[in-house]
């Protein structure tokens, strides 16, 4: 896309401000080009997060029926999937995988309860708890 080309759609979202993205410049060369947002952008990002609160709502479900951990209903909550999560904290996706099933989770340790709870923002406590 051309300096010129890069979409101002003035998406609400953004309010006064800019996203910067990469467009090639009059010399050839990309650059940097601030953008007030693109209409498909708002378009997708909305579905993706339609998706994780419907995610979130299922896995909450199955939580207080003891079908999940309580881990899984934060990291959807928190607009995380499993690859997202386990990068975040360090641990191996099929760590992460196990933490979700509600006797493995039971059984973490403190230091893997907190990265879990500071990978999304929260305090132990309150990842142990479904609202």
């Amino acid at each position: 896309m051309k300096h010129d080309e890069v979409p101002q759609d003035g998406l609400s979202y953004y309010g006064e401000q800019r996203k910067a993205v990469y467009a090639v410049g009059r010399d050839g060369h990309y650059e940097t080009v601030g953008s007030s947002g693109w209409q498909v952008e708002a378009t997708v990002t909305g579905d993706a997060i339609a998706e994780f609160e419907r995610l979130a709502q299922a896995a909450l479900q199955r939580a207080r029926r003891g079908e999940c951990s309580p881990l899984e209903y934060h990291m959807y909550a928190r607009r995380m999937d499993l690859p997202t999560l386990a990068q975040s904290t360090g641990f191996w996706r099929c760590s992460v995988r196990r933490a979700l099933q509600p006797q493995a989770f039971a059984r973490l340790r403190a230091h893997r309860l907190q990265a879990y709870a500071d990978a999304l923002g929260l305090g132990v406590d309150e990842l142990k708890k479904l609202p």
